[in-house]
């Protein structure tokens, strides 16, 4: 699938599920842009990919992002609003016993900053899951905002040819969320120990496994090249089957 040296750009794509997309993106002959607020070193840097400073939710700094893209490739054919937080919240902390995970006026920020608006602001200046899930309050309310930008865009942006689709991963191989402290926050709302966080999801998901982050990059993929030239204002689940639950 020859994207033809087609300007697109990745938010958060230096690690996770965008570090996959970028990957699955220069194989298909993209050129690719990272917009990140953490770079990787220079010996874990994929070759051919522009790497570049740049806080998603300050709209100053986005938009002399693009600016600069912009004045450099001429174009910009692609946006992958990738850049995402989590950090697991209970609304009330019935445990009683360690209350810094309940949800804070700092931690619903911090969502809402990167998730909603971090998106938002994206979208705007580069011009061109939303089910609810327990103990996930915020993290799910964010990401149903973003399904309400994703059809009101495509119905603006549809007159000018530009297409806005949603792909929304289910279970799948560990990202850097998983970390120690977030994994310990995510035990601890589940009332569970840490050492029986990693569950074995298989027996949930129809298709018996849990889902590649190259799997999630091979769509991405596919939806900016044509092959998916009359896919606009929908949202696309990946999740081997479990969609809800």
């Amino acid at each position: 699938m020859d994207l033809d040296q087609r300007v697109v750009i990745v938010t958060g794509g230096s690690s996770g599920i965008g570090a996959h997309i970028v990957s699955d993106l220069l194989e298909n002959n993209a050129q690719v842009i990272v917009a990140d607020i953490q770079l990787p070193d220079a010996a874990n840097r994929a070759t051919g990919v522009d790497y570049r400073l740049c806080d998603i939710t300050d709209r100053t700094s986005f938009k002399k992002f693009v600016d600069d893209v912009y004045h450099q490739y001429q174009r910009i054919d692609g946006l992958v609003n990738n850049a995402g937080v989590n950090r697991a919240r209970l609304l009330v902390d019935y445990y009683s016993e360690t209350p810094q995970y309940k949800l804070s006026n700092d931690d619903f920020d911090f969502m809402v900053r990167v998730n909603q608006k971090g998106p938002f602001i994206c979208t705007q200046e580069g011009e061109y899951p939303f089910r609810g899930r327990h103990r996930r309050i915020c993290y799910s309310a964010t990401k149903a905002a973003v399904h309400g930008f994703t059809l009101s865009w495509a119905k603006e942006l549809g007159e000018f040819c530009i297409r806005v689709v949603g792909v929304a991963p289910g279970i799948n191989e560990p990202t850097p969320m998983g970390d120690a402290k977030h994994r310990e926050a995510l035990a601890y709302t589940r009332g569970i120990k840490t050492t029986n966080i990693d569950e074995d999801y298989s027996q949930k998901i129809p298709l018996g496994r849990q889902g590649k982050l190259d799997e999630i990059a091979n769509l991405v993929t596919c939806l900016l090249s044509d092959k998916s030239s009359y896919i606009t204002g929908t949202i696309i689940n990946i999740t081997g089957g479990k969609s809800r639950g």
